[in-house]
C-alpha cells in the first residue's frame, strides 16, 4: 500500500490530493515540520522532520515523502508524476509527447513560480505581511510572478486545462503551486483565465476532500504534543 509521510498543511497536500484523484488506498503517517514542535527531539514529541524515525525515510528532513512497494520518493511534484505514470488513467500522459509536456510544465512551476510563491506564504505565516519589510517582500514576489501568470494566461486562452484538454497531473501540480499565490488577488484579476482555471481545479471532489482534512489540522504555531502521531523509528 502507498504510504504518504507528512501533514496535510504542507506540500504533502499535493500527494494526498493525487491519491484521492486516483482512488488509491493509502496509509497516512503525519510528520509535522520540526519548527512547529516545541522540542522536536523530546521523547514524547510528535513525529517530525527531525525525528530519527523520519530521517531514516528522508535524510533531508523534508516532507512529504512517499513509500510504494519499497520505493521511496521525496519530491512532492515528482511523487505525483510517478503515481500518474504507474496507475494511468486520464491524469496520466496519453503518449510520450504529453509526458514531455507534463514534465515541462511541472518543472516550470517548480522553478519559475514556487520560489516566489513560497516567500509570499512565509511572509503571512511569519506575521510580517503588514510590516514595511513584509509588504516590500510580497510586492517584489508579485512582480516576479507577473511573467509566469502571463505565460499561463496565454496558454489557457484557448483551452481549459494545461495539457491534452483534460485535467491531468500537470494541472494538479500547477494548481498546488499557484494556490500559494492566492493572497495576491490583483494578479488573478489581471489574469482571468488563470483565475478560472484554478477555480476549475479546486472544484474537483478530491481537492475538496483533501482540503477538509487539511482544515482539521492546527494552523500555524506549535503542534500539539501527541503520542498518537508517533511511529517506531
Amino acid at each position: 500500500m502507498l504510504t504518504i509521510y507528512g501533514v496535510y498543511r504542507s506540500r504533502a497536500s499535493r500527494n494526498y490530493w493525487m491519491a484521492g484523484e486516483l482512488g488509491l488506498p493509502f496509509r497516512s503517517v503525519p510528520v509535522v515540520q520540526a519548527r512547529r514542535v516545541a522540542d522536536p527531539l523530546a521523547a514524547d514529541a510528535p513525529l517530525n522532520t527531525k525525528s530519527p524515525g523520519f530521517l531514516a525515510i528522508n535524510p533531508m528532513g523534508l516532507i512529504p515523502a512517499i513509500e510504494d512497494d519499497g520505493l521511496v520518493l521525496t519530491e512532492s511534484l515528482a511523487n505525483n508524476l510517478y503515481l500518474a505514470r504507474k496507475h494511468g488513467g486520464p491524469l496520466a500522459p496519453a503518449d510520450i509527447r504529453e509526458e514531455g509536456q507534463i514534465g515541462n510544465w511541472t518543472m516550470w512551476a517548480a522553478t519559475e513560480v514556487e520560489p516566489h510563491a513560497v516567500k509570499i506564504v512565509l511572509a503571512h505565516d511569519n506575521g510580517i505581511e503588514e510590516t514595511p519589510e513584509g509588504r516590500a517582500e510580497i510586492a517584489a514576489c508579485a512582480r516576479s510572478l507577473e511573467k509566469a501568470f502571463a505565460v499561463l494566461e496565454t496558454h489557457l486562452a484557448e483551452r481549459d486545462y494545461v495539457v491534452g484538454d483534460r485535467f491531468t497531473v500537470a494541472d494538479l501540480n500547477l494548481a498546488e503551486v499557484f494556490r500559494y499565490t492566492m493572497s495576491q488577488t490583483d494578479l488573478f484579476e489581471r489574469h482571468p483565465q488563470v483565475k478560472a482555471w484554478l477555480a476549475r481545479c479546486q472544484s474537483r471532489p478530491a481537492f475538496k476532500a483533501m482540503m477538509e482534512e487539511r482544515l482539521k489540522e492546527p494552523e500555524q504555531g506549535t503542534w500539539p504534543e501527541s503520542k498518537g502521531l508517533l511511529i517506531p523509528p
